[in-house]
């Protein structure tokens, strides 16, 4: 098949896996709020050191629920608001596009923490932010314990994905666009 066949179709799916979703999930910014409060909650409750680290972020972006969806071809979309002293002062989406073997949904957490102000400067400054290519994200892991592996804290920018049951593993954030919208 052409490359040019290969990225019309990967268009064509990412637009008919992303248009329902999109439509569908539509939040009010009361409903971001509020799912976005939930999530710090579970996010608490989950990872030892969370909140600790939330505290000393210079802002918090959580996306509530980002959902997943291919069948050969697949894209993600969520809805979330960036947090600053408990505060939210926007919010914002995040999509990405993928082509390989995958079949089905899947809905996780994006928790992404800003630990210097340089670098959540950078972040509110770009139109679309791209994981990977506009700043990288270093995804923490859990330690003995359930507690926060401190090694990753170093970095600027840090990222947690997580299902209903705590932290999921071997996942990557590159490539997620991440844009400001109006609520």
């Amino acid at each position: 098949m052409p490359l040019k066949s290969i990225w019309l179709n990967a268009i064509l799916a990412l637009a008919l896996v992303l248009a329902p979703v999109r439509d569908a999930t539509a939040a009010s910014a009361y409903e971001i709020d509020a799912d976005v409060n939930a999530a710090l909650s579970h996010f608490y409750r989950t990872v030892g050191g969370a909140r600790e680290l939330v505290r000393d972020a210079a802002g918090v972006l959580v996306f509530p629920s980002v959902v997943k969806a291919g069948m050969g071809f697949g894209g993600e979309y969520g809805e979330g608001a960036l947090r600053r002293g408990g505060y939210t002062e926007g919010y914002y989406n995040t999509v990405s596009a993928s082509i390989g073997f995958q079949l089905g949904v899947q809905a996780r957490t994006v928790i992404i923490l800003f630990m210097t102000e340089g670098a959540l400067r950078s972040f509110q400054r770009k139109q679309g932010w791209k994981v990977g290519v506009d700043g990288s994200v270093a995804l923490v892991t859990v330690g003995v314990g359930g507690s926060v592996d401190t090694n990753q804290i170093t970095k600027p920018v840090i990222g947690f994905i997580l299902d209903q049951k705590g932290l999921m593993y071997n996942l990557t954030l590159e490539g997620s666009k991440i844009s400001r919208i109006d609520r």
